[in-house]
């Protein structure tokens, strides 16, 4: 996983915690969008490095009026801010909505902070959008046959309507099975 200081070694970012609230939105425009490292593009690093300048009591306020890159950049940024477990409410936010980005960030490393039952949930929810189980941290250490038991029902609904189940989730499936 990357990491507040391979970030700031990739793109020196200076910023006083009262100016986040201005420069978090032009981040886009003012470090760019091209791909960084791991995943990053230079406009989320250079919000991860803004965050990392603000209380944490401040970063549920960034991301609740924040566009969808903004949002994204957020929950990606969490695992690497000393948040403990006071964003978890940012994550069931972004499980809310039919984004597939923010499904996708959502389920990166903070989400060990989930409950199982949420996080179970939220797996599910990856499948039935067709989000790639590989954003999906930790899957195989998580799953468990409870989640097996929910995606064989899925897989059942599906089979009725005539569809087919991701190859992801099959595989998924079968690991449970041999667990």
């Amino acid at each position: 996983m990357t990491t507040l200081e391979e970030l700031r070694a990739l793109l020196p970012v200076e910023v006083e915690p009262g100016s986040v609230g201005a420069l978090f939105p032009a981040a886009g425009r003012r470090y760019g969008r091209e791909p960084l490292t791991d995943g990053w593009t230079t406009d989320e690093a250079a919000r991860a490095l803004m965050l990392a300048a603000v209380p944490s009591a401040e970063i549920a306020e960034i991301y609740r009026y924040g566009d969808t890159a903004e949002k994204l950049a957020v929950l990606k940024a969490l695992p690497l801010l000393d948040v403990g477990d006071s964003a978890v409410p940012l994550l069931e936010d972004a499980l809310r909505t039919n984004d597939t980005r923010l499904v996708a960030a959502a389920l990166g490393p903070y989400a060990d902070r989930l409950g199982q039952q949420a996080w179970r949930q939220a797996v599910l929810k990856c499948v039935f959008m067709g989000v790639p189980l590989t954003a999906v941290h930790r899957l195989t250490e998580r799953a468990d046959p409870e989640l097996g038991e929910m995606l064989r029902a899925f897989a059942r609904e599906r089979e009725a309507a005539g569809r087919d189940m991701p190859p992801d989730a099959l595989a998924l499936l079968e690991k449970l099975k041999e667990a």
